[in-house]
């Protein structure tokens, strides 16, 4: 693993394909370094899950990374311009398809039985995540193959070159990061992954 001492005031942004738990993680990071949590979806969708337009969603982006230091979890592209060039880490979670789509299929089938509440106080349905075209479970496996290769070429174009890039590959290699996030204190960063 290669190690390097994190950039302040840290400013990460979490990517990853659907069901990979970059909120989770965001939270984690967020708490670890006592900085700032921005869920990009509770940015972007409203009540009954209506999408505010760009603009709007953009402004709202815009102001919540107005400040020094936070981390944010969101693959939104109409944002990128705002939010890469004042980050200065990318945490990606690039794991395999069957951890991916597990780690999905658990927590939509428990969010629908359960009806906890995400983003605005939108709900998730067994209706709309079994059998609607907008499934989350239908985004995955049409976005999973081409976030895999966007995310490398877009490490690297030039206007991304000040970004340090966290590329973790299964959840024990998320976990082994996060400690030693707790046990160096600043945090740790550097290209890792297993």
């Amino acid at each position: 693993m290669n190690h390097a001492f994190l950039t302040h005031p840290p400013r990460i942004a979490v990517v990853g394909t659907t069901g990979s738990g970059k909120t989770t993680l965001a939270k984690q990071i967020a708490q670890n370094l006592a900085i700032r949590h921005i869920e990009l979806d509770a940015l972007h969708w409203e009540p009954n899950w209506t999408e505010v337009p760009h603009e709007i969603f953009r402004e709202r982006v815009a102001t919540a990374i107005a400040p020094d230091s936070w981390v944010t979890d969101g693959n939104y592209s109409v944002v990128r311009d705002l939010l890469w060039p004042r980050a200065t880490t990318i945490v990606w979670l690039d794991y395999s398809f069957s951890v991916t789509f597990g780690r999905l299929l658990r927590r939509t089938i428990h969010r629908a039985i359960t009806q906890e509440p995400v983003c605005n106080g939108n709900r998730e349905s067994l209706w709309l995540s079994f059998c609607s075209t907008d499934s989350i479970l239908l985004w995955l496996l049409r976005t999973y193959g081409e976030n895999r290769q966007k995310y490398p070429l877009l490490f690297q174009q030039p206007e991304h070159a000040h970004l340090k890039v966290i590329r973790l590959r299964s959840p024990q290699a998320t976990e082994h990061w996060l400690e030693s996030l707790n046990h160096a204190g600043q945090g740790v960063m550097g290209r890792v992954g297993r």
